[in-house]
């Protein structure tokens, strides 16, 4: 067991609740991506709520957004931690980024199919 899991309980979840909104906080003012999805997201949810669909697509299209937003933390960790690693290039470390690159990608073609598959 790791010696800095040492919280229980309501302390465990504030300590938990204080770290995920530094991540957030660190995210949106080092990543320019995270900024831009935010921004994408401030749009396209409140727009699903104008829209003639059913509560299940409007779902669909708000955890579409979401799921990129989790996607870009997800890569941007990965990316410092190789950075953390080293700054060296190696084939490894390219790959990783990479593929958190493409994950994006994936997030974001997904945002754009979902959405037209509803509203077409």
């Amino acid at each position: 067991m790791s010696p800095f899991k040492g919280q229980t309980g309501l302390k465990r979840i504030l300590n938990a609740s204080g770290y995920s909104l530094d991540g957030l906080r660190a995210a949106f003012t080092g990543e320019a991506a995270f900024r831009q999805l935010v921004l994408l997201n401030v749009i396209l949810i409140p727009l699903s709520f104008f829209l003639s669909v059913s509560r299940v697509e409007q779902a669909l299209l708000i955890a579409v957004c979401l799921l990129a937003l989790i996607v870009e933390l997800l890569n941007s960790a990965v990316e410092a931690a190789i950075d953390r690693i080293s700054l060296e290039l190696h084939p490894l470390s390219k790959n990783a980024k990479d593929m958190g690159s493409a994950a994006q990608l994936v997030a974001l073609t997904m945002i754009a199919l979902v959405w037209a598959v509803i509203l077409l």
